[in-house]
Order: C-alpha cells, then structure tokens, then sequence
C-alpha cells in the first residue's frame, strides 16, 4: 500500500508539472501573439526604409484614414476600364518623387524609382447608393525600388482606422447589396505578396498593369476641372513625352454601351486578361494575345485550337468559336470558379456576369 501511494503521488507531480509546462506555453504563445499585434499597430517612423507595419505611416491620406482624402502628394488616376475583382469599387493614386518625372517612351510610362501606386479596394454596404456607407478592404500598393517593383498588400481593420501589412494575404468575409436590392455575401480574398506577380508579370518581372498611356489617355475630374490625364500629369510637371490625346492610342469604358460592341470587348478582354494574354506576359505560349488592339483573327483565339489547356478546355475545341458563344472555350472558363478551370485564375471568386454578357454578344456577332 505504501508502494502504491508512492507511485499516485509520483504520477500526480508529473501531471501537475506537464500541465503547468502546458500551460506555461499556451501563455508563451499568447504572449508572442500579443507582442505581434502590438507590434503591428505600434506607432513607427517614416523613415523611408520600406515596407511600413501599417499604412498610415505613409502620409497618405488626410483626415480620418477611412475617407480616403488623398495628400498633395498623390495624383489620382482611373483606367478607362476596370479589372473585374468581385465587384469591389476601387480608387487609385500614384506618388511620383519630388523633383522627379515619369517618360512616356514607346507607349508605356516609365515611373521614376521611389514611384508609389496606391490601390483601395472597398464596397458600399448598397450598391444602389454608391457614395454611402462602405468598408475598406484593403489598400494594395506597388513601390518603385532600386531593386525593382516591390508589391505589398495591406488589410484594413474592422474599425476602418488603418490597414496592416499582409505579406500572407487574407480571406474575409464581405456582405452588401447589389444593384438589384439583393443581399450579396463574397469570401474576399486578398493576395499575398508572391501572387500579385501572377498578374503584374512582364517578361518575368514585377510590373504596373493601368499605369499605361492606352488606359490613362481620357478626361478626369480634379479640382482645378476636368483635364485628360496625361495632360494633367504634364501640366503637374510630374510627366515627360505626352504629345496630346490624338498622339496616343486610348482604349474605351468597356461599360459604355454607346460605344461599338467590339470596342467594348476588346477593351474588356485588354483589361481582364492581356497582363498575361500578351507577347511579354507568362501566358504568351497559350499563342492567345487579347491586347485591344489586335487584329490577327488566329491570335485573338478565333477558331483555334487550345496550346495546353487541359480540363481548362471542357468540352470544347476552340478558344472562340465565331458565332458560337456557348461553344467557345473563353467563355466556358470566364463562366468557372473552379481552379484549373476559371479565367482570370486568380484575382475574383465570383462569375462576372455582365462581363460574359459582354463578351457573348461580341462572339455571337462575329462571323
């Protein structure tokens, strides 16, 4: 019987001892999760050694951070038509260094290292009052390095009073209602730093995407009055090598339905999927080339038959089948969510209907 006391109280001691271990990691971990978040919401200086913790630290905006009031340092800017990301609204603002100016060469903007774009991503909660209550999702930003394009995304918190660096990405759960009264619920997902190069890809290197003077070559509205933007941008000082709108080439709102139905698609097709679908970017082997301005038939898919598409492919045995909408591999893989299916393969996790529409109507026209 002593033995047998000896041994429970041995064996009591030892389990007291690995739960208070236990415990005494779950507080280590805790603790380590604390000094995180503190960390990232910890006040930290701006002193030029990029990226920041929070997105505050770069001056930005003035005011309350969630009303996006841009600083006099930032220039805000609008491709005439907008990449498809699930239905977020977006607004953009390039920062282009003191004493520095951006060259147009060659029909593409070379922005000056130490360049800034700044990308909000948000929603309203009523899609039908636009400029009413919204939430911020994230704001992604590309800077110009000496080493090159960097890309870093920032999640904005619940309180709409900051965004903190997410190198990993996210996934968030995003509610609204749509231009139909319905209620509408998106798992949001923003990228982390290694995907944006998926899309922001030109021969194998990190690169803007609407900071193009085919995008950029409209009217905007600023504050001294409407002025075209590259205009705008070489009467800041800020832009070299704009030799007036009819000088360059200009690509249309795919969302303007007085224009001609092909404009319009050829616009939507350039925004949505010619970062990669181009000469210079990872999908140039697919021989699939939708730039708004091309003409060759066989490269713009029609009646031609898929490189290496695999599943991507269904049923089908053309990228564009003329006349038959239903029957066209491209519309087959914009109308998917599935990976290894869906097109783009990242950046949405929803069907852009309006914009399969579009591109139905456009084959169902071709001959």
């Amino acid at each position: 019987m002593k033995y047998t006391a000896l041994i429970y109280r041995i064996i009591l001691m030892f389990t007291l001892l690995g739960l208070s271990a236990c415990q005494g990691e779950k507080n280590e971990i805790q603790s380590d999760q604390a000094k995180t978040g503190q960390r990232a919401l910890a006040p930290e200086e701006a002193n030029g050694q990029f990226p920041y913790r929070r997105l505050s630290t770069y001056g930005f905006f003035e005011g309350e951070m969630a009303a996006l009031s841009p600083s006099q340092k930032l220039i805000p800017y609008r491709p005439a038509s907008s990449l498809f990301t699930d239905y977020a609204l977006k607004s953009r603002f390039v920062l282009i260094p003191d004493g520095s100016k951006a060259q147009l060469i060659d029909e593409e903007i070379s922005l000056p290292v130490g360049s800034i774009l700044v990308k909000n991503f948000y929603y309203p909660e009523d899609f039908r009052q636009p400029e009413g209550k919204r939430r911020i999702i994230e704001t992604r930003l590309m800077i110009h390095e000496e080493k090159g394009w960097q890309a870093y995304p920032y999640l904005w918190n619940e309180e709409q009073s900051d965004a903190i660096l997410k190198i990993v990405g996210a996934e968030t759960e995003v509610r609204f209602v749509d231009q139909t009264g319905k209620d509408q619920v998106i798992n949001y997902l923003v990228p982390n730093k290694n995907q944006c190069k998926s899309c922001h890809n030109k021969n194998e290197e990190l690169s803007p995407i609407g900071i193009q003077p085919k995008h950029l070559n409209n009217d905007l509205p600023y504050e001294s009055g409407t002025n075209n933007q590259l205009a705008h941008w070489t009467d800041l000082g800020k832009l070299e090598g704009f030799q007036g709108q009819d000088s360059h080439p200009q690509v249309i709102d795919y969302e303007d339905q007085s224009q001609a139905l092909n404009d319009r698609a050829m616009a939507y097709l350039d925004i949505n999927c010619a970062h990669c679908h181009r000469a210079e970017g990872p999908a140039s082997t697919s021989g699939l080339f939708l730039t708004f301005d091309q003409k060759d038939p066989m490269k713009l898919g029609f009646n031609k038959t898929p490189v290496a598409a695999g599943k991507g492919a269904g049923s089908f045995k053309f990228d564009i089948l003329p006349g038959k909408p239903e029957q066209s591999i491209l519309v087959y893989r914009m109308n998917s969510t599935e990976v290894g299916i869906a097109m783009p393969e990242i950046g949405r996790t929803t069907i852009h209907q309006e914009g399969i529409e579009l591109i139905k109507a456009w084959i169902s026209s071709l001959n």
